[in-house]
């Protein structure tokens, strides 16, 4: 299976934080599966790091070296990806979710028929089967 790791279950899983879900935790070192970071979670933290040094303690470069000494996959983004959010739908009457990188995220992971992982509550409201909220 291929996965798609929203950027606080990749950083929670590469610092070994105690708020990853055990349901996650088992999946990523499942050995059969395949998994992945996205350019655009580099992307997310590069920009939270500039604007809160303080919140974010990791660069992109950082997270990036330490993907590829974890085995994970780097997944660019791609124009379908882009050309898939005009599809993307979220249940009527769920709160606002204005986050852009979690919207490409989930583009990336339906477009290349991956799992995406994310322990966020907002996302479980996008009408997607690649969803797999933790």
């Amino acid at each position: 299976m291929k996965i798609l790791l929203d950027t606080h279950i990749l950083l929670w899983t590469i610092s070994n934080d105690t708020k990853l879900p055990e349901k996650a935790k088992k999946l990523i070192i499942k050995e059969e599966n395949e998994i992945y970071y996205s350019i655009v979670s580099l992307w997310e933290v590069e920009i939270k790091r500039l604007a809160h040094p303080d919140a974010m303690p990791i660069s992109a470069r950082e997270l990036a070296e330490y993907c590829k000494q974890s085995g994970f996959q780097v997944l660019p983004v791609r124009e379908t990806h882009i050309f898939a959010m005009k599809e993307l739908k979220r249940d009527k009457g769920a709160p606002p979710h204005k986050d852009p990188f979690d919207r490409m995220l989930i583009c990336q992971a339906s477009v290349e028929n991956m799992i995406f992982i994310t322990h966020d509550s907002l996302i479980a409201n996008y009408i997607d089967q690649c969803i797999l909220t933790v």
